[in-house]
């Protein structure tokens, strides 16, 4: 059973940044495609960023040039940086890894983006 603690979630104005984390209980991102969703009250969860084993990222066209996903194996950890903030951003955020036939989620982090 793979476990995660996500952090960096919390409240900050329009045109901040944030950096959510990710640590796995194991070496599973070197191992494995990762990535980030998230979900709106009142909307379906949607996917926002994802990397690959070899280091390849890709993004929901609402977060390119202001979201960067990355991967530290010897720490664990798969980041989210956020930058330029808006107020549609706001979520809670959910890290998984997707492993052969399963797919392992994160508990969630709270983003709010709010003046």
């Amino acid at each position: 059973q793979v476990h995660f603690v996500e952090s960096g979630g919390g409240l900050v104005q329009p045109g901040g940044s944030l950096r959510l984390s990710c640590a796995a209980s194991g070496s599973i991102f070197s191992r494995f495609a990762a990535g980030w969703y998230r979900q709106a009250p009142g909307r379906q969860r949607e996917w926002v960023a994802s990397i690959t084993t070899g280091g390849s990222t890709h993004y929901v066209d609402s977060v390119k040039g202001r979201f960067t996903i990355s991967r530290d194996n010897a720490k664990n950890t798969v980041y989210l940086q956020m930058n330029s903030l808006k107020p549609e951003d706001t979520a809670v955020y959910y890290c998984y890894v997707v492993a052969g036939t399963s797919t392992y989620w994160g508990q969630g982090t709270q983003v709010t983006v709010s003046s």
